[in-house]
């Protein structure tokens, strides 16, 4: 067998090169928007993709999965219940599938997205259990998937999907779709782990049921641009310009508490609010216009680019990130206000409701 492990930084994302090295076959699973590494891989090693999967669809970056089954003509599997508008190979629990000598078993495990899968890799001629998970966005080095993305049940069958998941040996490896993002709050960074680790020390995992469910009820803010990015995922447009970039170039100035006061009354900008509905709804500064940042892409006909912009959100991280994205796609007059609207409150400044 030959497992290479992607790290992308950008994204806090890991995709997986799996193949056989009798068959020279190669499976790709959870791949990024930017398919050549993938391809040039497969080229130097001299191995055919044959299969792409997504453990998911993906809400806070754009799969390369059609890209990636177009340029090679591979087989695109998902989930049989994914929600999408092109063709795919379906996914059913318990379903093997095979590569060259290696076992690719399927796990249906609903929560963070109800098609949500993991799969469990086995190389007969090395032992007959297997030996390593692709845990998908179900199970985290340190903690699990959100599972909000799963609708009303979706911390409900989480929790279900997670205790099936512990009933795998101890020595089983257990590599994520993410080691760090929007999709867990408490992920440590490590890029794996193993399922007695995580057995072991998870504090989510230590938890009862109930506790398991009161614990999700915190929901954390949905991914920048969350809305178009899902809609790519799933066929109803194309919206790959809306995944952010992190580069440094295109960091927005700042504006304390402090200076805010001043630098409004004499800018006079559109205050442009990012936080959740319910965040907005609860105080904020005064004639703000609440965008929230996962309808950023889809809403830019509602931000002015002919006048200064203050992006806010609760401590300053959020809107910062936005604040990029809008100079990423032309907004040249963008300033982030450092803190948030915590900091405002800290201030004794005026809010609204």
């Amino acid at each position: 067998m030959y497992f290479k492990q992607f790290l992308h930084d950008e994204t806090g994302c890991a995709s997986y090169f799996i193949a056989s090295r009798e068959s020279r076959e190669a499976l790709i699973v959870d791949p990024q928007l930017e398919v050549q590494p993938y391809i040039d891989l497969a080229e130097e090693r001299g191995y055919h993709i044959t299969d792409v999967i997504d453990t998911h669809l993906h809400a806070d970056h754009v799969s390369g999965n059609r890209k990636l089954a177009n340029q090679t003509g591979a087989r695109l599997w998902l989930h049989e219940s994914a929600d999408v508008n092109f063709d795919f190979s379906p996914l059913r629990d318990g379903q093997q599938l095979e590569l060259g000598q290696l076992e690719i078993d399927v796990v249906h495990t609903p929560g963070h997205r109800p098609e949500s899968v993991c799969l469990l890799i086995t190389n007969p001629p090395r032992s007959p259990m297997p030996s390593i998970l692709l845990s998908g966005d179900t199970l985290f080095v340190g903690d699990v998937g959100r599972p909000d993305f799963g609708g009303p049940e979706g911390a409900k069958s989480q929790h279900a999907s997670i205790r099936r998941l512990l009933e795998l040996e101890d020595y089983v490896e257990v590599f994520p779709a993410h080691f760090e993002g929007s999709c867990g709050k408490g992920m440590c960074g490590r890029p794996s782990t193993t399922i007695g680790f995580e057995r072991r020390f998870n504090p989510v995992l230590q938890l009862s049921a109930a506790d398991f469910l009161r614990n999700t009820e915190e929901v954390p803010a949905r991914p920048l641009n969350m809305s178009a990015i899902m809609a790519t995922n799933r066929g109803e447009g194309d919206y790959a310009w809306a995944m952010p970039h992190d580069g440094h170039a295109l960091a927005a100035p700042d504006v304390t508490t402090a200076d805010a006061p001043d630098w409004i009354a004499h800018q006079k900008p559109t205050v442009l609010d990012v936080r959740e509905p319910a965040e907005y709804a609860a105080g904020h500064v005064p004639g703000a216009v609440s965008i929230p940042q996962a309808d950023l892409a889809l809403r830019l006909e509602d931000v002015p680019r002919d006048r200064d912009l203050l992006v806010v959100c609760e401590g300053g991280t959020r809107s910062a990130r936005a604040a990029r994205f809008l100079k990423q796609v032309g907004y040249s007059k963008v300033t982030n206000l450092a803190g948030g609207t915590s900091a405002w409150r800290r201030a004794g400044l005026p809010t609204e409701k």
